[in-house]
């Protein structure tokens, strides 16, 4: 592969994405993003030109898809609206994107028989329940869990997801998909759990956690992410989903202690607001089949020290996140949170 195309690839993730591919292969990449609030071209600016191009355009605009597909070696497919909060408020963008954007993209690698990976989420699966003391082998999410979405959100990227199989069974698209845990680090947008925390933190504020705080989430580093998404582009094999996660489950109250802790500041320095509706219990990943088939594995194992960094990313960028801010916090304000 010389050429791919990024979808979503001024995002938080695609953005990191593209990031790891110039660090890491020869590839050249067009990025294609409608950069809306959660994309950034700064997310991009850093890289050479040579070697990065951005398009600003919709991932359901057919024209400008096929275009791009038709001179791509391979795509990833992250364009995505991805807030579950947002989805709740207005599911419509959600649906377009998530839904319509994939169809659009799916034609149009099948009419250029265009290698396709499609990324996904675990939230697809609904949620698992919280682990009872003293429980040996907790459930988590494989390749074989039912699809149980709870918010707009996750089920328009379920729906996404079986598009995507449908177009392999049916049409033969050379397609893999991944289904991924939550990801934190660099370029990701305030309006996400840990963002918030860390700017409010940076701000001199307490931070807020919804309900007790016990909603558990398994987390992974956004770099251990896209090392995933690059192995199951180049060895996964066509038509399979591979779950990616890090073994990194994690309380949202312990996130938040943990952060508190890197701040130097009390573990019981938050404040509670009201629980977002529908909010899942817990997420955890059983990645086994990603490392065993394909010999990955995370390189970020340690969770503090992953915060720690991101926390001092979030310092040194403060130019690029403080203009959202305020718009963010008053929306939160607004719905008690």
């Amino acid at each position: 592969m010389e050429h791919l195309l990024v979808t979503g690839g001024a995002g938080f993730i695609g953005a990191n994405f593209v990031h790891h591919l110039l660090a890491h292969t020869d590839v050249r990449v067009t990025v294609l993003d409608k950069l809306t609030y959660a994309a950034s071209r700064e997310a991009l600016a850093s890289l050479p030109a040579a070697r990065v191009d951005l398009v600003v355009g919709d991932v359901a605009d057919a024209e400008v898809v096929d275009l791009l597909v038709a001179s791509a070696d391979a795509v990833v497919h992250f364009a995505a609206e991805s807030h579950n909060d947002n989805s709740l408020t207005d599911p419509s963008p959600f649906v377009q994107t998530n839904i319509v954007g994939t169809f659009t993209l799916l034609e149009a690698v099948r009419r250029h028989g265009t290698r396709l990976h499609h990324v996904s989420t675990d939230e697809v699966y609904g949620d698992l329940p919280l682990i009872e003391s003293g429980a040996e082998d907790p459930q988590r999410f494989t390749e074989q869990t039912a699809y149980q979405p709870s918010s707009p959100y996750s089920a328009s990227k379920a729906a996404s997801d079986h598009l995507v199989r449908a177009w392999v069974r049916s049409f033969g698209v050379q397609a893999t998909l991944s289904n991924c845990s939550n990801n934190y680090g660099p370029w990701q947008h305030v309006e996400k759990f840990i963002p918030r925390q860390v700017t409010e933190l940076i701000d001199g504020r307490r931070p807020r956690l919804y309900g007790v705080g016990a909603n558990v989430r398994d987390w992974i580093h956004v770099d251990d992410h896209s090392s995933a998404v690059w192995t199951i582009l180049t060895e996964g094999r066509i038509g399979e989903t591979y779950l990616v996660g890090a073994d990194g489950e994690r309380s949202n109250l312990e996130v938040v202690q943990t952060l508190l802790e890197v701040f130097g500041r009390p573990r019981d320095d938050f404040e509670s607001v009201a629980d977002r509706a529908g909010h899942d219990l817990r997420y955890a990943i059983d990645a086994t089949k990603l490392r065993t088939e394909l010999g990955w594995c995370p390189q970020h194992a340690d969770f503090t020290e992953g915060l720690a960094q991101t926390v001092e990313w979030y310092r040194a960028h403060e130019a690029w996140w403080r203009p959202a801010k305020a718009a963010t916090e008053a929306a939160y304000a607004a719905k008690g949170q």
